[in-house]
């Protein structure tokens, strides 16, 4: 009777050991994914004041803090004419080394800041999104590149408004 015992306990003994090797290794993974991300999130503010702006120009600065300047390698994708300002398709990508983030500004939107994306260290930067605007305005697409700032512009005709026009 005595190894019935022994051995009845034996896999009770395993599997709480089991569950415990298998609790901390479930834990070990969680904080590991964690860390990193919560760090990242600890590091970059939301650029809340930006997209709050009704004027293009501040909202860069706010965004930024620093002069732009044209750039012909960065491609604009976007219609010359949207038929619903609801969902304007556009996309950018880029040539140039070092992207770090990429932004959107529609001037004659609500609020002017559209999209603003951070873009990880090797990422290839490009970025398609759907963007609302109210009417015919320009886009502008901003590149922040090797710690200075590019950028390219497309007139987009809108013929049926897309906030609450």
């Amino acid at each position: 009777m005595a190894t019935r015992k022994s051995e009845k306990s034996l896999p009770v003994t395993r599997r709480v050991v089991l569950r415990g090797a298998g609790s901390l290794a479930l834990l070990g993974v969680g904080i590991a994914s964690f860390a990193p991300a919560a760090l990242a999130a600890a590091n970059d503010k939301y650029p809340e004041d930006a997209f709050r702006q009704k004027d293009d120009k501040e909202a860069v600065k706010l965004l930024y803090g620093r002069q732009i300047e044209a750039s012909d390698k960065i491609k604009l994708d976007a219609p010359e004419i949207a038929e619903n300002g609801a969902v304007v398709p556009i996309s950018v990508s880029t040539s140039l080394p070092d992207v770090t983030s990429i932004a959107f500004v529609v001037p004659e939107n609500p609020n002017v800041l559209a999209a603003y994306y951070r873009i990880p260290q090797g990422t290839m930067p490009s970025i398609a999104n759907r963007l609302k605007m109210a009417k015919t305005s320009s886009i502008t697409a901003i590149v922040e590149s090797g710690g200075k700032l590019f950028s390219a512009t497309k007139e987009v005709k809108v013929t049926v408004g897309g906030c609450g026009g």
